[in-house]
């Protein structure tokens, strides 16, 4: 009997048939520290920042996490469906749950992976959670269905560790990888790349287009979040988070934003300081006037000064 595993309830995979036990992977781990922690202090650290930054009305906690790792583990003896799609904060989950289950000793030849980043009839495929029952029940007599390689599971576990080091020196490597079976992996992790501060500006590429957002006429933070994520080849930044960052930005030191209201959610009005139009411009450094306090999985940009920048010009992270 096979364990279904999705990144969310969104996905109807009960009501395809095909599933009698459903598995979803709930974390944001695009946001927040992922450190190369063991998997008991590794679900600590996930709970706690979530928790701390209330980013959904469900408690995600400790036990929550405790009791998912221990279904894909209870599962070790059969086989593995992984239903996924091809943003970001999906292939991070489908790395963390491949190399979990490398160390589990789950040959891969029983893990199939069922990872579109297209359907055909829409424009611009937001993800499974889009498509009908009907439609999830055909995609395995398609050519998504992919059963796994060992070459795929070391890949992710490489993946996983370079993630989750505290230095970026191993991202380069997975964006330029190319695999067959993970095939979403290297352009995910070049967005990640891109949210390290740039050299240009000290933005990351999301701060950037949401400044831009507002720059162009964009008044209201529901706007501003809709115009930035219409920019992306693929999903990225759910809108909590979005207002999230918009709301450091309009609180920094040195504001980059003017919000009307004590915290931003998606009616508060926004307009673009001097100094933020001057950041955009890039006639000023973000990170240089108001510091950073960010995670990138397992590192950890802190201050005015960080080791590590984005440059555009090579499209590479590089030593500050």
């Amino acid at each position: 009997m096979a364990l279904h595993v999705s990144n969310g309830d969104a996905t109807d995979l009960p009501g395809t048939g095909l599933a009698s036990e459903v598995l979803y992977w709930r974390d944001s781990l695009h946001e927040g520290p992922v450190p190369p922690v063991g998997a008991e202090e590794l679900r600590r650290v996930r709970a706690a920042f979530l928790a701390g930054e209330r980013v959904d009305d469900r408690a995600e906690g400790d036990d929550m996490f405790a009791e998912r790792d221990s279904i894909l583990a209870a599962n070790r003896d059969g086989d593995y469906v992984l239903w996924f799609e091809a943003d970001l904060y999906d292939q991070l989950q489908i790395i963390q749950i491949l190399a979990r289950l490398g160390e589990l000793g789950v040959p891969a030849g029983r893990i199939t992976l069922i990872c579109i980043g297209e359907y055909p009839g829409i424009a611009r495929f937001g993800g499974l959670g889009e498509l009908t029952a009907a439609q999830l029940r055909e995609l395995p007599s398609t050519n998504a269905p992919v059963r796994l390689t060992p070459a795929a599971i070391e890949l992710a576990t490489a993946a996983w560790a370079a993630f989750r080091a505290p230095a970026p020196d191993g991202l380069a490597a997975v964006a330029a990888s190319r695999s067959g079976e993970l095939r979403f992996l290297g352009e995910a992790f070049d967005r990640l790349g891109r949210e390290y501060p740039s050299t240009r500006d000290g933005l990351s590429l999301t701060e950037r287009r949401i400044l831009a957002a507002v720059a162009g006429g964009a008044t209201v933070a529901g706007t501003a979040f809709v115009r930035a994520a219409d920019r992306e080849t693929r999903p990225y930044l759910g809108d909590t988070w979005a207002f999230a960052m918009m709301d450091r930005m309009a609180h920094a030191p040195d504001p980059l934003l003017h919000a009307e209201s004590a915290k931003v959610d998606r009616e508060t009005s926004l307009r673009l300081t001097e100094t933020g139009a001057r950041v955009l411009a890039g006639t000023a450094d973000h990170v240089t006037l108001n510091g950073i306090d960010r995670w990138i999985g397992g590192v950890h940009l802190r201050g005015r000064h960080v080791p590590w920048r984005w440059n555009d010009a090579t499209e590479t992270i590089t030593p500050a």
